[in-house]
């Protein structure tokens, strides 16, 4: 599908055509002359190079918008190159933009020319309009030269980074050209590749995974970190984006996830009991039957995602959903396709073509997927032939001993068609259903027979060989049918038709033993005359019948044989010596002889009437290969399912860098437990039992890792103190409680000033006022730590009874405990670290009240800290 490939990565950026196509009809009416129809084409190029060759601006302009207007219309305007050429460097941006609308065009036939501005294309891959540098780009990858590669190397490896999503898309439409230029350059495009899939536009999307499936199919490891983010962008990305991601994730998922339709097969298999399993083996089965299946979350999504563009306006994209579901989708799921593929049986015949075709396919296997929409696929007299047959083809497939009363009256309307072709085709379908269902056989025969006296010798040829087909299968029970047949002969002209009514009475003929020497007389007289398909037939039955009948055909058979041995065709003369060596006995005769009733009258196998679409289910639907029913150059083969699942976590990637911003967050989050804890520290003093309770709970809705390195002891005080204030406790860890208090309450009112100077109210809890934003904040970590509210509170009734002597243990170890480097909730500023310490005024600066104040704000919080 390479040719698809590049008419996608054309069709891609065509914004800069498109701001010309604008333009062209203004330009059209100044000059009627110059597109006259007895105009000479050289007087009016040497116009327009004389207006490009002008010092005036307006003149190169309207001298581009006729050029670019002789293109649109498929006029030749290559030798307009050089002139055009050197304007490539204008400082006027519209007539910027037609020009490299012209060399986008002829670049790859005018190259040697192209070359002479190239360090104006270079110079061009930096403009600050986008259009120019994506235009730049386009002319740069046209000039397909080999010389220039390491330019365009160097010109997609800075357009990938560009800040413009239309030149990024650009350049994943040059790793496409680059590579066929020279494959040798595939690493260093992968990298590129590798690095556009990371983008996050909707734009380069659909671009970049087509450059994906033409250099490098094969590297799926690439698509692992970016399969979630391409699910979810599919909705937004442009419709022939959507195609190639879509086929591409088929693909992906075809390797990554197991079968969703491996549930059906094992409850089959297990669904019968072992006599001699014992309970609790089968239990274990009645469990595996149970766990058979469970979709992979991925592979959900991608089935959700693609859902909704089921309803997209482009056939293209709905077909590609269609053949994803058919592919991926488990069996009861995949019917929700069907209605989108008969809404666009209403769209023209060649995507009525395509999706008829896919839809006989599928409608082969799973036929309860179109039967509600039977009626969609009624032949309309206005549909062409090809529409028409595949139209039969669906309903012969959906036929059922519900339905087929009202199929065979629809065909024989279909039969009656001007289009003989197409009723041919019908009396196949009549012959199918016959076969398929043997309760419609009888009546499917007798309205063939009854077809056998049409005037009209395709049908009646036609029906002749449907019926010769059908009485393989049960030829005691309809010699009449056999004479019936044999008295056509004489008006039936067609040589296939012919063949088979002499092949029928020749295997039959000890059931018809009056008429069959008749018939071969009668043929005898034409033998000469008859097509060489009817005269391989009349050898046969003359073979069949000299074994038979000897005594009233030996003569004949004879006669016929002689008239096959001087026969101008080299099969009959090579059948005719064959036969007579066989069946005539002489003295040459070998081994043979002796069989040769067995050989000729063996019993032959009825033959199959199948669907010329069962054998197209091998290749991806949607396809060329499966329209083509052949391998097309550049098809990609969906791999078999998987028996066990690769591993799910590397797809895992982009959740994980989230994670980690995430856990940087919640990190720096967590630090703002020191005000609790200082808090919790002046308390102890006044009641040692609700510390131990806060310092244990504290511990206990720490992270794991710091409870497994340091014990919840270790990280409560830890945690609680930053540099200064572990200095501060070791140089008065002799003084009164009050000193205490005063010295935390200090602190504690610095730091509000400090947090409103540096304007860090905007965090989750907001401040009301200085003397309440201790606990606010105590609340605003309450709340980023709500999910161990229910196991702090079992755990702080249980604290409450610890003994003062592990208190006092604690506190021990803890100013004996090397001095760590936390940061506090109010040291935050857009969650960035503080390095440098915070200067603490002196205690002094308080007054008794405040004082006083700030201990019922620690014993109002100690509920609070309490719940952690």
């Amino acid at each position: 599908m390479s040719g698809s490939g590049l008419s996608y990565s054309e069709q891609g950026g065509e914004a800069a055509s498109e701001l010309a196509q604008e333009v062209v009809p203004t330009a059209t009416p100044s000059a009627p002359a110059a597109f006259g129809l007895f105009s000479s084409d050289t007087k009016k190029n040497e116009d327009l190079k004389q207006m490009l060759e002008s010092s005036k601006d307006s003149a190169k302009l309207d001298a581009m918008k006729r050029i670019v207007g002789m293109i649109a219309k498929g006029k030749n305007a290559s030798e307009l190159f050089p002139a055009v050429v050197k304007n490539v460097a204008s400082k006027n941006i519209e007539i910027k933009k037609l020009v490299y609308v012209y060399l986008m065009r002829y670049a790859e036939e005018q190259q040697d020319l192209a070359l002479l501005s190239i360090s104006t294309f270079q110079r061009a891959l930096k403009d600050p309009n986008q259009l120019i540098r994506a235009s730049a780009l386009r002319v740069l990858s046209s000039i397909r030269v080999p010389i220039i590669v390491p330019i365009m190397m160097l010109a997609i490896k800075e357009a990938s980074s560009d800040l413009s999503p239309y030149v990024r898309k650009n350049a994943a439409h040059a790793i496409q050209k680059l590579y066929s230029l020279d494959p040798e350059q595939k690493e260093m495009l992968i990298e590129v590749i590798e690095k556009l899939l990371k983008d996050k536009s909707t734009l380069v999307a659909g671009s970049v995974v087509m450059a994906f499936e033409e250099v490098c199919p094969d590297r799926i490891d690439l698509i692992h970190k970016n399969y979630r983010k391409l699910c979810n962008l599919l909705v937004d990305v442009e419709e022939w984006g959507q195609v190639v991601i879509i086929h591409m994730l088929t693909r992906y998922a075809r390797t990554q996830f197991v079968s969703p339709w491996k549930d059906d097969e094992v409850v089959e298999e297990y669904s019968e009991n072992n006599f001699y399993e014992s309970d609790e083996e089968q239990k274990e089965k009645d469990q595996k039957v149970k766990n058979t299946y469970t979709m992979d979350p991925d592979h959900r999504l991608l089935l959700r995602n693609t859902k909704p563009l089921l309803q997209s306006r482009n056939a293209a994209v709905v077909m590609a959903v269609a053949q994803l579901y058919w592919h991926l989708a488990p069996k009861s799921e995949a019917g929700i396709v069907s209605k989108s593929l008969v809404r666009l049986l209403h769209s023209n015949r060649e995507v009525q073509y395509i999706v008829l075709q896919n839809t006989a396919t599928m409608s082969i296997q799973r036929k309860g997927m179109f039967e509600p929409y039977l009626k969609s696929f009624y032949v309309r007299s206005t549909d062409p032939t090809m529409i028409k047959t595949l139209k039969l083809e669906i309903l012969t497939n959906l036929a059922n001993e519900a339905n087929i009363s009202t199929l065979l009256r629809e065909f024989q309307t279909y039969v009656k068609s001007q289009d003989k072709q197409f009723a041919a085709a019908t009396i196949q379908a009549i012959g199918r259903c016959a076969t398929n269902i043997t309760e419609v056989t009888d009546t499917c025969l007798n309205g063939l027979v009854c077809l056998l006296s049409n005037r009209d010798e395709i049908v009646v040829a036609e029906s002749v060989v449907v019926i010769k087909k059908l009485l393989q299968t049960q030829p005691a029970h309809h010699g009449e049918i056999i004479k019936h047949m044999a008295k056509l002969l004489d008006n039936i002209t067609v040589p296939v038709a012919r063949a088979s009514i002499l092949w029928l009475i020749g295997e039959y003929c000890e059931r018809v033993p009056k008429i069959a020497p008749d018939v071969l007389r009668k043929t005898a007289k034409t033998f000469t005359n008859e097509d060489d398909l009817v005269k391989l037939q009349i050898l046969n039955l003359g073979a069949k019948l000299y074994l038979t009948n000897s005594k009233q055909t030996k003569l004949l058979t004879q006669y016929v044989l002689n008239l096959g041995k001087y026969d101008q065709s080299y099969d009959i003369r090579d059948r005719t010596r064959f036969i007579r060596q066989l069946i005539v006995p002489n003295e040459k005769s070998g081994a043979l002889s002796k069989y040769a009733k067995k050989i000729f009258l063996a019993q032959k196998p009825a033959p199959l009437l199948e669907s010329p679409f069962k054998d197209r289910d091998h290749f991806q639907l949607g396809t060329l290969s499966h329209t083509l029913n052949s391998q097309a150059t550049g098809y990609l083969e969906l791999s078999d399912w998987p028996k066990v699942a690769p591993d799910p976590s590397v797809r895992n990637v982009d959740v994980a860098e989230l994670a980690k911003e995430w856990t940087g967050i919640i990190g720096k989050t967590k630090k703002e437990k020191p005000t609790e804890k200082f808090y919790s520290e002046s308390e102890e003093e006044e009641d040692e039992s609700s510390s131990t309770s806060a310092s244990e709970s504290e511990s206990g809705s720490e992270s794991e890792k710091e409870d497994k390195e340091e014990g919840s002891s270790d990280e409560s005080s830890g945690s609680s103190s930053s540099s200064e204030e572990s200095s501060d406790s070791e140089s008065d860890s002799k003084e009164s409680t009050a000193k205490k208090i005063s010295r935390a309450a200090a602190e504690s009112d610095s730091e509000d000033i400090k947090k409103k100077a540096k304007g860090i109210s905007r965090k989750r809890s907001p401040s009301n006022s200085s003397d309440t934003e201790s606990a606010s904040s105590e609340e605003n970590s309450s709340d980023s730590e709500a999910e161990s509210d229910s196991k702090s509170d079992s755990e702080s009734g249980k604290s409450r009874n610890a003994t003062s002597s592990k208190k006092e243990e604690k506190t021990v170890q803890d100013r004996k405990a090397p001095n760590k480097q936390d940061v506090f909730l109010l040291d935050l500023d857009d969650f960035c670290p503080v390095t440098t310490p915070v200067a603490v005024p002196p205690a002094a600066v308080l007054s008794p009240g405040l004082t006083a104040d700030l201990e019922g704000l620690s014993l109002l919080s100690s509920s609070v800290i309490d719940n952690f």
